[in-house]
Formats: C-alpha cells, structure tokens, sequence
C-alpha cells in the first residue's frame, strides 16, 4: 500500500473516529478483567478482544512512523501515544501487578485522538507556570496556618494539630470544607471560643479566593488555547481562499491571452 495513501488514511476523521471506538472498547475491556465472574464465563472472548485493541493500536503507531518518520517525534501527542502503546506491551505478571495496571494508560490516547480533550489539555499545559506561583502561595498559608494552629491548639487537640504534618493535614480538610464544621471546628471551638477568628479567615482565603484563583487561570488558558487554534483554522481557510483566487486569476489570465 502506497505511504500517500496509507497518510490519507491516517489522517480521515473516519479512521479518527474508528480509534476513538477501539479507546473505548478497549476500557470497555479492561475495566471487565476485573470481574472475576465475567472472566471466569467470558474471560477467553475478553482476552481476545484486549489483544485485538492492542494490535490496532502497535499498528496505527508503526504506519504513523512509516509515513512521517522523524516528524512523528517532533509532535508531542505522537510521542504520548507511543509511550502508552509501549507501556501496554511490557509484560507483567502477578509479581508486577503495577505493570499489568498500567495498561488502563492506554484509555488516555482518546485524548490526543479527540480534539476537544485535547485542547483541555493544552489549556491545563499552559496554566502550569501560572498554577505553580498559585501553589506556592497557596503553601506559604498553609505552612503559617500549620505553624499558628500547632502552637494553639497542640496540647488540647494533638490527634488534629500536634505536630506540623498533622496541622497541614486537617487544614487541608478543612479547606476542602470536609467535615470541618462538626468534624473539627466545633470541637476546637468548645474549649477555644474564639478559634473561629482563625478558621474563618482561613477558609475565606484559601477556598474562596485561592482555589478560585487557581480555577480562574485554567479557564483563561483554556480559551486562549481555543482562540489560537480558531486562528490557526481562519489562517488556513484564507491562505486556502488565496490560493483558489491565484489560480482563477492565472486562468482569466490564460483565456485572455488566448
């Protein structure tokens, strides 16, 4: 089969949406290994179907490599999908059950396959460097939260707040408004009144401005990342109009010589 034509295959949204559904098969499949009632009446068709996937998807990788060579490792949802379909083939036995595990990585290739995961993930790629200063932030509040709780509330209640891990701990908790009113608050609040003037604050801080902060980046470089690809898409739609407008030019052109 000519690599052109093997190129037109690969690159059609019916072959996209083809290994869209083997992804899904695929979970479909190993999320059904780990029955052991359905194995033991169906486990031989399971089996069968698991490998077939896999053999799809080692060839969709290979016919990739052949067609785009050294190109193929330039984009990175090429490479991502590589190094999962090369993880679902090391072997693992019951010793290394991480690696038999790890097989379910293979349901993360829908994501470079459909385009509107795909752009999430190029969104949360991007807010990275703005979500690390957030999380920096977010440990020094912590980390004087941590250090402030210990020292008032350490002696009455070391199973929350006797050492520094623990603080971090239940205020973590308490930030995730887990069980933080009845759990913990109210039981500090019987012998210290006042400690509410301390939760409170820390709450407001770290749920409703830090974690919506965090939210706020994310959503921001996820429509940036929206709005670069719709540029990329109008950039080919006109150089495509440009294009047709030369050749129609050359041809009045011709006709009118003739």
């Amino acid at each position: 089969m000519p690599l052109t034509l093997v190129s037109n295959v690969l690159n059609s949204a019916a072959f996209g949406r083809f290994i869209i559904f083997v992804i899904l098969l695929n979970a479909v499949t190993l999320g059904l290994e780990t029955s052991h009632t359905i194995m033991a009446r169906f486990g031989g068709l399971i089996v069968l179907l698991d490998k077939t996937c896999l053999t799809i998807f080692v060839v969709e990788i290979i016919a990739k490599l052949a067609v785009r060579r050294l190109a193929f490792f330039r984009s990175g949802w090429s490479v991502f999908d590589l190094i999962i379909v090369t993880l679902a083939l090391v072997p693992g036995s019951q010793a290394i059950s991480v690696l038999r595990a790890l097989r379910i990585l293979r349901v993360l290739r829908v994501i470079s396959v459909a385009p509107s995961l795909r752009r999430v993930v190029e969104g949360f790629v991007t807010a990275l460097p703005g979500m690390g200063s957030v999380f920096l932030l977010m440990a020094i509040i912590f980390y004087i939260g941590a250090v402030i709780a210990t020292k008032l509330f350490a002696d009455t209640f070391p199973q929350w707040f006797g050492t520094l891990g623990q603080s971090g701990y239940s205020l973590f908790q308490i930030m995730t408004l887990e069980s933080w009113s009845m759990g913990i608050v109210r039981p500090v609040m019987e012998v210290y009144p006042y400690a509410w003037a301390f939760f409170i604050p820390f709450i407001m801080v770290t749920t409703f401005a830090v974690v919506n902060l965090l939210v706020g980046l994310i959503v921001n470089s996820m429509q940036d990342a929206h709005s670069a690809e719709e540029g990329v898409q109008t950039d080919a739609y006109r150089d495509d109009v440009l294009g047709r407008l030369e050749r129609i030019e050359k041809l009045l052109a011709e006709q009118t010589k003739k």
